[in-house]
């Protein structure tokens, strides 16, 4: 049972990187901001909390045999929670390989890098209004 006191929280999931530091954004809109470096720690979170938002990075792995990236177990783990929305930063060049993703796993909100400020706040401003309605 979910505490209504209880912060919204928004998982940060930050692989790679090399782009700005979105925390003080997202605090903004009120999240409990916690943040994962690998998908592995990542998960674990998820299976102790559901999270409202998920902010994750889809990093394309051709060596991977049987899935496209990381992002994929992610993806098949938040099938199960209808109510947590996922955003994905990706890179341009690998547009296709993510399209495929997306065609079967749930992805709410897609940004290309550089990932633009003001897009990721009407990303946010958008799952603030459903989360009211």
């Amino acid at each position: 049972m979910r505490v209504e006191s209880e912060q919204k929280l928004l998982l940060s999931i930050i692989e790679l990187g090399g782009y700005p530091n979105f925390t003080p954004l997202y605090e903004a809109f009120g999240y409990e901001v916690v943040v994962a470096t690998r998908m592995r720690k990542a998960l674990g979170i998820l299976k102790q909390r559901q999270a409202d938002v998920i902010v994750a990075e889809f990093n394309f792995q051709s060596d991977f045999r049987d899935r496209s990236s990381s992002l994929e177990s992610l993806l098949a783990v938040v099938q199960r929670c209808p109510a947590t929305r996922m955003i994905v930063f990706y890179e341009k060049e690998f547009t296709p390989q993510f399209d495929k993703l997306r065609a079967r796993l749930p992805v709410h909100h897609a940004l290309p890098f550089p990932v633009d400020e003001t897009a990721l706040r009407a990303c946010l401003q958008e799952q603030a209004g459903v989360a009211s309605a």
